[in-house]
């Protein structure tokens, strides 16, 4: 791939920031980094991975939603709170597994910043106004804001300690059903670029690697302030493929070429149908629970095969990148 493609968009990043996105890079076409969310302390998708393959991911997912600011813990539901409860303290997993080398990944669904019941990060538990929330000045900024700079907050330690974060803001900001989807294409590419800047100039996060979410053209928000795109996916059951044709639809959203990850999916990807069709996916990331952690979606024998395939990146295998 091009030497481009690994020159961070924030010129201030740190030189291990430089170091994985060049990694990412050399390995495409080549190798699959394997990964797996997870967003509890008992990582229950870790031990059922190990047990079933003897190997683990290289990229591993942690949880923010607990760490929102604003969860409205007077009008919510057991769903929501056994969610909650279930995600406290995660971050300790984080640093846990930045001892071992492997590569993070954050994903936050942010409850609301004003108002809102239960699951606030879905717009039907809100009626936060993202289209306000973008103009300077409204409570909605304000509140914004407030959230990001506490959110930024819990980066810093990691950047002190030179631990590089695959950042994944406003995931999925193509459809409505999170409140910064709900408000359309404009709203989410000017969120994004308010973090951006916000997170870059003003509280020099420079460890943060900045990974957009969504194949759609209009949502883009732009080369300058992306260093890597993404899409999720939920393909139907036991559908082992190299997901070609979501890969060949995703890059076309950029002006330049950039590194291309999954960034969530069910059903497991074939990392050997990946490098035989020579398609550029540089890494997956399976999402938690009963995804992995059931037959329903992959077999225990796909499992093995997957982590045991001679192009799959685990963590045994991943070189020390920080």
């Amino acid at each position: 791939m091009s030497d481009k493609i690994y020159i961070p968009c924030n010129k201030n990043a740190s030189e291990y920031v430089k170091n994985v996105l060049k990694y990412l890079s050399d390995i495409t076409f080549k190798v699959v980094i394997t990964g797996q969310h997870t967003q509890t302390m008992a990582q229950e998708e870790l031990r059922y991975i190990k047990s079933v393959t003897g190997k683990m991911p290289a990229l591993l997912g942690f949880e923010l939603l607990s760490y929102s600011p604003n969860i409205n813990y007077s009008d919510t539901d057991e769903e929501c709170m056994t969610e909650v409860a279930a995600n406290y303290g995660t971050l300790k997993r984080a640093w846990e597994w930045a001892e071992l080398g492997g590569l993070i990944t954050f994903t936050w669904h942010w409850f609301s910043p004003i108002g809102g019941r239960s699951k606030s990060f879905f717009s039907r538990f809100t009626d936060f106004d993202a289209s306000r929330a973008v103009i300077e000045g409204t409570p909605e900024n304000r509140a914004l804001l407030s959230d990001m700079d506490t959110m930024a907050g819990l980066l810093r330690p990691f950047r002190d300690r030179e631990i590089p974060i695959l950042w994944r803001p406003f995931h999925e900001g193509d459809g409505d059903w999170f409140w910064w989807g709900a408000k359309g294409a404009e709203t989410v590419k000017k969120l994004f670029r308010i973090m951006y800047e916000r997170y870059t100039n003003i509280h020099g996060l420079n460890n943060l690697i900045w990974v957009w979410n969504s194949q759609m053209p209009e949502c883009y928000p732009g080369d300058d302030i992306v260093d890597i795109i993404s899409r999720d996916m939920y393909p139907p059951e036991h559908s082992h493929t190299s997901r070609a044709e979501m890969y060949r639809e995703l890059i076309k959203i950029t002006a330049e070429p950039k590194i291309a990850l999954i960034g969530e999916t069910g059903t497991l990807p074939s990392i050997d149908a990946i490098i035989e069709e020579g398609i550029g996916w540089a890494s997956y990331m399976a999402w938690s629970g009963g995804f992995v952690t059931s037959e329903q979606y992959t077999d225990k024998e796909t499992l093995r095969s997957i982590y045991n395939s001679p192009c799959a990146i685990t963590l045994d295998k991943l070189p020390k990148l920080y």
